[in-house]
């Protein structure tokens, strides 16, 4: 056999690791088969199941270097990088594809175009539909599959009317074609013309239906979501998910696990849905169990679970199955949303030992710290008091949003910044970020702190202006800042006013408060409310005898003392909270 058979031979073989494809690369360099080097371009990137770094580079190289450049290789590359969500590294190669002076194929315009479906390239897909009206790829043939990605590109960037005209002068249209418009209605959510479509589409596959029935579960109309599975001629794991994750969102978890219980076959997709689900109505114990029936255990399924118990405020068994997941016997590498569950997990804790851990992990494995893990980790830095290390990632983010806003307010109120966190929040607001819930606890903890009680007080009544309706804890912070100032019978009247019932909390910041300024009244008032709502009573007892103490009467503070031996405690005579104004 000689070397050029035998090169043959070797590039079509159905695997090809970088190494071989290095040592077959020498020998077209050494006996001058350049034009055998598009050949070993596919070659490597059929090869190749999964995205590598190491495989793009080493054949981008090819590329650029090659004495016999062609558009199929380079069209083969740009199709890889897409299928593999690279998205600008397959936009660069086209780009450095038409300086080559190369007419793009199919191939390369479907997957640019399928790369430029997303806002910030839209105008490399508006140029690319130039390309395709001077290179006159339109029509039938060839020309379908290239005009069906314009088609996909318009809909998904939810410019429908271009869509429909181009959709309505095709010469040829194939069920993708019907698919994408389809799909482009149910995004924009008009699901009257989705339906209009739908019905007229000749040939509707699998596809067809499941976008469809994702649609209306999506809509919430789960009613009609059934309707159409049931009717469906052939079904996927897909339109099972579908289903499931409907039910999901829709709040039933019963019909989700109905459904998940019916499945034919069960896919990932299928066990982390039904998992997301459990940990979404917090029933941690149900996901549990599913996790431990699954086989081969994946990275999506540790961290659905991990998640699970961190969201739901079991952080110790995130961090638990955290560690079984780096363990040897396991071995699965974490990625970022695993990370950001497991440094949730050590904010709940208070633990702030794990952060430098993590970011030297990071560092090992060369993960980069993204918007979602730079917020983690500025929380937990936060929560735990170290407020330099917060700001220093916080300054880091290229874009603040509302989460990284909300862990700096929160973490300087409860560390006694009160006036850094009036100035995020000021500086938050200016910026068009509107706060939330948690992001009021925050700011009202700080005007707390600083015992700034008018401006705090302005602050909770203008909670309705962002549409954050008050919860309790809202209430019980303010109760904690009108207390800490004095004014106690502010306090009570503002817990009086509640929507809702008080809760422990609330009525221990009034007792709190009357021991810090020996309200006697008020403080038996608190402490009658604490115990009837407590369990463990022995912290408010020991502060309502301090109260008794401060106005020496010595006769409450020894049945205070009786009480507690006999694990009972009456009814304080006198005390109508209801009375007293």
């Amino acid at each position: 056999m000689n070397g050029t058979q035998m090169l043959i031979s070797k590039l079509g073989r159905s695997s090809l690791s970088v190494k071989q494809a290095k040592q077959v690369h020498a020998v077209i360099l050494i006996h001058g088969h350049c034009h055998l080097e598009p050949n070993l371009v596919r070659q490597i990137l059929l090869s190749a199941s999964n995205y590598s770094a190491t495989v793009a580079q080493y054949v981008h190289s090819i590329l650029r270097h090659s004495k016999s450049p062609d558009s199929s290789s380079w069209g083969c590359a740009i199709r890889f990088s897409t299928q593999h969500g690279q998205f600008r590294e397959a936009f660069a190669l086209y780009v450095q594809m038409q300086r080559w002076g190369l007419r793009p194929t199919t191939f390369a315009l479907s997957s640019a175009l399928k790369t430029c479906a997303r806002p910030a390239y839209r105008m490399g897909g508006l140029c690319i539909h130039g390309q395709v009206q001077k290179f006159g790829f339109s029509g039938a043939g060839d020309g379908v599959y290239v005009e069906t990605a314009l088609l996909d590109f318009y809909c998904k960037l939810g410019d429908m009317e271009i869509a429909r005209k181009m959709f309505d002068e095709m010469a040829e249209r194939n069920v993708v074609s019907w698919n994408s418009m389809l799909a482009g209605y149910l995004k924009s959510g008009d699901l009257m013309v989705a339906q209009r479509v739908f019905d007229e589409t000749p040939q509707k596959d699998v596809v067809s239906w499941n976008s469809m029935i994702s649609g209306y579960a999506r809509a919430g109309d789960m009613e009609k979501a059934s309707s159409l599975f049931q009717q469906m001629p052939k079904r996927n794991f897909a339109s099972w998910n579908a289903m499931i994750s409907g039910y999901v969102d829709f709040g039933d978890i019963e019909s989700a696990r109905s459904f998940f219980d019916a499945m034919p076959q069960r896919n990932k997709v299928s066990w982390v849905t039904m998992i997301s689900g459990y940990s979404k109505c917090g029933d941690v114990d149900s996901a549990s169990d599913l996790f431990d029936q699954v086989g081969g255990k994946d990275l999506l399924l540790f961290n659905a679970m991990i998640a699970c118990f961190a969201q739901n405020s079991r952080p110790k068994e995130a961090l638990k199955l955290f560690n079984n997941m780096l363990n040897q016997s396991v071995n699965i590498q974490p990625d970022e949303m695993t990370l950001t569950s497991a440094i949730s997990a050590c904010s709940q804790l208070g633990d702030s030992r794990f952060g430098p851990w993590i970011e030297s992990f990071m560092r090992r494995h060369g993960i980069e710290m993204d918007g979602h893990l730079a917020t983690a980790l500025l929380d937990l830095y936060a929560k735990c008091g170290s407020i330099d290390k917060a700001y220093e990632l916080f300054h880091g983010l290229r874009k603040k949003d509302l989460v990284a806003y909300t862990a700096m307010i929160l973490g300087c109120g409860i560390n006694g910044k009160a006036t850094d966190a009036i100035k995020l929040f000021d500086e938050m607001v200016d910026a068009q970020i509107f706060p939330n819930s948690i992001t009021f606890i925050g700011i009202l903890t700080a005007f707390s702190h600083a015992g700034l009680v008018e401006e705090g007080y302005h602050c909770f009544t203008s909670m309705k202006k962002y549409n954050v309706v008050p919860s309790v804890d809202h209430y019980g912070i303010m109760v904690d800042l009108f207390g800490r100032a004095g004014r106690l019978q502010e306090a009570l009247e503002l817990i009086k006013s509640m929507p809702m019932q008080p809760h422990a909390g609330v009525w221990g910041a009034l007792l709190h408060a009357c021991r810090l300024h020996n309200n006697v009244e008020l403080g038996e008032i608190a402490a009658q409310h604490c115990l009837e709502l407590e369990i463990d009573t022995t912290g408010y007892r020991s502060l309502l005898s301090n109260i008794y103490a401060s106005g020496e009467r010595w006769d409450d503070v020894k049945r205070l003392r009786n009480v507690t031996k006999e694990k009972a405690f009456p009814k304080i005579p006198g005390c109508s909270w209801m009375e007293s104004t």
